[in-house]
């Protein structure tokens, strides 16, 4: 059953969230342009650049669907379900050339903005892939479903990346939200820990788990931590993302970590499926 909210007004975002979404769809576009062919193979994916960009012109036009009240079934939030889904969307999208495939994706990502500038009273929340949330969250998700996507179209160009420490700030709600969802039920099995995760000059936020359960509480944990993960934001988002090896970013001196139980550290991204 879905929640009702009364909201007369534009939807309220954070401050910088709406601008980095425009931003993003809009460097984005400009990867997609600047591909030679959207053939070319994007690195640990079995996507093209042409369908990286393809699935990324549809998943901006899901969210502003979605924005707007449309109801859009898209898996059940499994990540079988969602690559199905995937794959299922792309056969039936055939469009693979840049500029088409650009333009969809700024288009797509200002109809979103477009839709929560609009009153919009007795809206239904957004019934997402990963569960119901509100717009503001939404937003938080679109973001960082871009920058995901993206981060993989500037590595197969061999460009810079558009992740950087304020777009990571603006991703928290969702991944927040989203945590103890796509918290791997055999990986936290039997599991009872309190992490502290603070990220280099931003967020603080707590994990608890006990008996299979998963509680993100966002500041400082009242008790005190079993370990304390000290992250770079950056690499934070990537390691969340499944784009980053951990080890590689503990090598690379971007995490760093202490307390009562340091050694569960490498196990903490263990725990999580990526959205």
């Amino acid at each position: 059953m879905h929640t009702t909210v009364r909201q007369d007004g534009p939807w309220p975002l954070p401050d910088g969230l709406g601008q980095a979404i425009r931003a993003t769809a809009e460097e984005i576009a400009a990867l997609v342009r600047s591909a030679s062919d959207t053939a070319l193979a994007v690195p640990g994916s079995q996507w093209t650049v042409g369908e990286a960009a393809a699935h990324l012109a549809l998943a901006n036009e899901l969210m502003a669907d979605l924005a707007a009240g449309r109801e859009r079934p898209y898996g059940d939030g499994t990540p079988q379900s969602l690559a199905e889904a995937n794959a299922k969307s792309l056969t039936a999208f055939t469009e693979r050339r840049a500029e088409p495939l650009a333009t969809m994706i700024t288009e797509q990502a200002a109809a979103f903005l477009d839709a929560l500038s609009r009153p919009a009273a007795d809206v239904p929340e957004p019934a997402t892939p990963l569960g119901l949330m509100d717009r503001s969250v939404l937003a938080s998700y679109l973001l960082t479903h871009m920058l995901g996507h993206g981060y993989d179209l500037a590595r197969a160009m061999k460009r810079p990346h558009m992740v950087d420490r304020a777009r990571v700030a603006l991703c928290m709600p969702f991944m927040l939200a989203v945590m103890p969802r796509v918290a791997d039920p055999t990986a936290t099995a039997g599991l009872t820990a309190r992490y502290r995760i603070r990220l280099r000059g931003g967020e603080a936020f707590g994990v608890s788990l006990a008996d299979g359960a998963v509680q993100v509480t966002p500041g400082t944990l009242r008790q005190r931590a079993d370990c304390t993960i000290l992250l770079d934001p950056v690499a934070f988002l990537l390691i969340a993302l499944g784009r980053l090896n951990p080890w590689r970013a503990i090598a690379q001196g971007q995490i760093l970590a202490w307390g009562p139980r340091p050694w569960l550290a490498p196990r903490f991204p263990t725990l999580f499926t990526a959205p």
